[in-house]
């Protein structure tokens, strides 16, 4: 059975018809292991991160501090990895829920937005550094070697957080305040290492 929108079809059989949607394309898979960073830098190890793709994803898989209540975060570069400091606006909010069920909120948050700032921008809050404590989810960036325009991203994760152990959906949104080309992205946690976990680059035509 297809799909069919205004006289074309769009899926057919299970496949989509040419035209409709993007191809997402895998680039690199990073591994943490007691790492201080973790960066994609275009044209190095393989890494493709330019006008090749109109969007690129990001996706971490229980990433995992090794000290507790810590964020994870990124920066992004516009001189190929020499300096990590594009200026960004951003926006924070947070749902949560306690295994006690002591501490439920749905909130924007102040202390992890950034106003016209070159400051790494988290994408997490305070994930502990027990066994069972990690961080899992995504970064979409959109055209990143646009010349014209700012550059936007959308970040959605969710984060077991310290002391009361508990669910946190965390949402990021904002641009990077810049009309130059942006051609690299790191990755570290607000203060100590990235303990374990794994960062997939991908990119969407």
């Amino acid at each position: 059975m297809g799909l069919i929108s205004n006289g074309s079809t769009i899926f057919d059989a299970g496949a989509m018809s040419a035209g409709f949607g993007g191809a997402m394309t895998f680039i690199k898979k990073l591994t943490a292991s007691s790492s201080g960073t973790l960066s994609f830098v275009n044209g190095a190890s393989s890494v493709v991160f330019d006008s090749t793709y109109k969007e690129y994803l990001l996706t971490f898989k229980n990433i995992h501090p090794g000290t507790d209540s810590k964020s994870l975060q990124f920066n992004l570069s516009a001189d190929t990895g020499s300096n990590y400091n594009v200026t960004k606006t951003t926006t924070f909010f947070r749902a949560q829920h306690t295994e006690d069920g002591g501490a439920n909120v749905f909130e924007y948050v102040t202390g992890d937005d950034l106003a016209q700032s070159t400051s790494a921008q988290n994408i997490s809050n305070l994930c502990g550094s027990d066994n069972d404590q990690c961080v899992s989810g995504y970064l979409r960036l959109f055209d990143p070697s646009n010349t014209t325009f700012v550059k936007h991203f959308i970040s959605v994760v969710n984060s077991t957080f310290t002391d009361t152990d508990g669910s946190a959906n965390l949402f990021m949104a904002g641009y990077a305040n810049t009309t130059s080309a942006v051609d690299a992205i790191q990755f570290k946690m607000s203060s100590g290492n990235i303990d374990s976990g794994d960062i997939c680059l991908y990119g969407i035509s």
